[in-house]
């Protein structure tokens, strides 16, 4: 079961993540900043992989670099604690999830990018 969300593209479940955020008057371009964020992608690749067929796994592991600062995340997302899953890919995906969530919680940005807790 972990794995079958591993092939979905990620296009596939982007516009989910817009329909969640949008529902509760978010928008799409504070979804693309969060990821962003997480990845550190650009907006150009980012658009370039919403249009392509890139699985989660491929869209995850070929990630410029993925924020050092994404282990502040923490907190139950499908009623797991983040911080506590062990593998590793499920667990960036897991990331991503509850950023979106917190997005749709209506959160503030500086709090869910984690601005306010990063030290120099």
């Amino acid at each position: 079961m972990t794995t079958r969300i591993y092939k979905l593209t990620f296009a596939s479940v982007y516009p989910l993540y817009v329909q969640k955020a949008e529902k509760k008057g978010r928008t799409q371009a504070e979804v693309d900043e969060i990821i962003l964020w997480l990845t550190n992608y650009s907006k150009e690749a980012l658009n370039q992989h919403i249009q392509s067929e890139i699985t989660f796994d491929d869209f995850f592991k070929h990630a410029p670099m993925m924020n050092p600062n994404r282990h502040l995340i923490t907190g139950v997302i499908c009623g797991v604690r983040v911080e506590t899953i062990e593998e590793p890919l499920m667990r960036e995906i897991r990331y991503l999830d509850k950023l979106i969530d917190e997005l749709a919680k209506g959160k503030a940005m500086e709090k869910i990018l984690r601005k306010t807790q990063v030290k120099d």
